[in-house]
């Protein structure tokens, strides 16, 4: 799979104890991306975040979230891209979701020895 020099880069912003369904949700979006061949996702977990309420999550022992901020990454071609955002606003009820273009430099896959 390649992706193009000129990709988009999609970027999901939602709390960890969002859900679609039975599953979490950013299993369920990385899951989705995979099934419709996008060139790969990445989730992050933050260690802190505030989103559109203004209610603060941390990883504080003292103030512990159940519910830290979660990014997902996804590179691709724009046409790919605007495939997946459809399916995306289903599965999402709170967040943020943003789309920016990028310079696609290397992407390879291990090899094989």
């Amino acid at each position: 799979m390649e992706i193009p020099h000129d990709a988009f880069l999609l970027r999901v912003f939602f709390g960890e104890s969002d859900r679609h369904g039975h599953q979490p949700l950013h299993e369920a979006i990385v899951l989705k991306a995979r099934e419709m061949h996008l060139a790969g996702a990445t989730v992050l977990r933050g260690p802190m975040g505030f989103g559109k309420s203004s209610r603060l999550h941390t990883s504080k022992i003292l103030q512990l979230s159940q519910d830290l901020p979660m990014i997902i990454e996804i590179v691709d071609s724009e046409e790919k891209i605007q495939a997946f955002l459809p399916i995306l606003d289903q599965m999402i009820h709170s967040g943020l979701v943003t789309l920016e273009k990028v310079k696609a430099i290397t992407y390879r896959g291990k090899s094989k020895k």
